[in-house]
């Protein structure tokens, strides 16, 4: 039988990371094991009614089965112009500056492809959202990591990267409300890294999918909301977290209108846009009543203060976070991230997400995800009580 070889482009990338998890998992259910799950950031709780019966209703029109537009509904556009108006105080132009996706991760993994040469580099946190990485490589380009540390509150040090680097560079990710560490940032840092990026002719990418989920009355600003922004960026968005719709596969990318049409060129040749029926169901999320983030906020953060308590209560030092469903914590005792894991794995039936998974500069934490009801949350602490 002939050989079938991979592209050198493929065996640069990584195994991904939480498939790798759910393979493990897997293997534990199938023996019977009652696993607590707090490893992949997947919500419990279901989509909103009333965006599900507005997909019923799209569904069963048949003007929705046809190819969707490349550049999505005009509807669902206005409407995103609109959240973001109300939201952010942001202006976009529904026709230039918004791009509906097949949920946000597909955009950012795509964006290298128009807009990195082979031999071109990209700046990418460390640790990080790992399509951000793979995105980069597919495309032929280098990645340039900037470390996220706790001493500078997982902010990248852009002033500290070198001219050679900064002469090849065409790309940056920033992600904040940040995953995996679970910071948010404030508008002082984005004014700087505009600046920045507009000094060195360097690509803005901002993955935003998490600033609906802030607790204790925090808000996350917006990249778009500093001044020159869009001559320099764009931000990604997601229904995903913010309205129970991982599987729908929904958001969008906007801000600068030339960003925008690169990304819009290169997936008007790999897909056909996001099902019709879909767009119409985002657009009852949109203009869904606030009441729905507001449980969704209080849900995670009570499930927050249950965890973090429990933990600390047996010698797990755990800082509450501000926003995302995602809890950071030093590997106890100094261990490296992946053995801790399996340990917690295999001796107590508990996921976690290695910090090594991320980024080699997550080695030394864990990421716990918040998407466990609250009596599984204190079981999980009762125990990894018992291997403290």
């Amino acid at each position: 039988m002939t050989k079938i070889d991979i592209s050198d482009r493929l065996k640069r990338l990584p195994p991904y990371l939480f498939v790798e998890i759910d393979r493990e998992k897997k293997r534990a259910l199938d023996k019977g094991r009652d696993i607590i799950d707090l490893g992949v950031g997947d919500p419990d709780q279901p989509t909103p009614g009333y965006i599900i019966n507005a997909l019923n209703k799209a569904v069963r029109d048949p003007s929705t089965h046809h190819y969707a537009l490349d550049n999505g509904m005009k509807e669902l556009r206005v409407e995103i112009a609109r959240w973001y108006k109300e939201r952010f105080g942001v202006e976009l132009d529904p026709d230039s500056e918004i791009l509906p996706l097949i949920g946000s991760k597909e955009g950012i993994a795509h964006m290298p492809l128009a807009f990195i040469n082979p031999g071109e580099i990209a700046l990418v946190p460390n640790p990080c959202y790992p399509p951000y990485r793979s995105g980069v490589i597919l495309a032929g380009g280098e990645i340039h990591d900037m470390p996220l540390e706790e001493e500078n509150s997982f902010l990248p040090r852009v002033d500290s990267i070198e001219r050679s680097v900064l002469e090849r560079a065409r790309l940056m990710y920033l992600n904040y409300p940040n995953n995996p560490t679970g910071v948010p940032c404030d508008k002082d840092f984005y004014q700087r890294v505009v600046e920045f990026g507009l000094k060195n002719d360097i690509i803005i990418s901002s993955d935003a999918a998490y600033t609906e989920m802030s607790y204790d009355g925090y808000s996350q600003p917006s990249f778009l909301e500093v001044e020159n922004a869009k001559k320099i960026g764009v931000e990604f968005h997601s229904l995903s977290k913010t309205y129970n719709m991982t599987g729908w596969r929904i958001g969008w990318v906007c801000g600068n209108r030339d960003i925008i049409a690169g990304i819009a060129k290169v997936k008007s040749n790999i897909d056909s846009g996001v099902f019709n029926a879909i767009q119409r169901a985002g657009i009852a999320a949109l203009k869904g009543p606030k009441s729905e983030i507001d449980k969704m906020k209080r849900l995670y953060q009570d499930r927050r203060d249950v965890l973090v308590k429990g933990l600390n209560s047996i010698g797990w030092q755990v800082t509450k976070p501000k926003t995302t469903f995602y809890l950071w914590a030093k590997t106890l005792g100094g261990r490296d991230s992946a053995s801790m894991c399996k340990t917690l794995l295999n001796e107590v039936d508990v996921v976690m997400t290695p910090g090594v998974g991320f980024g080699s500069y997550g080695e030394g934490y864990v990421r716990m995800a918040l998407t466990v009801p609250k009596e599984r949350l204190k079981e999980a602490v009762d125990r990894i009580k018992k291997i403290v």
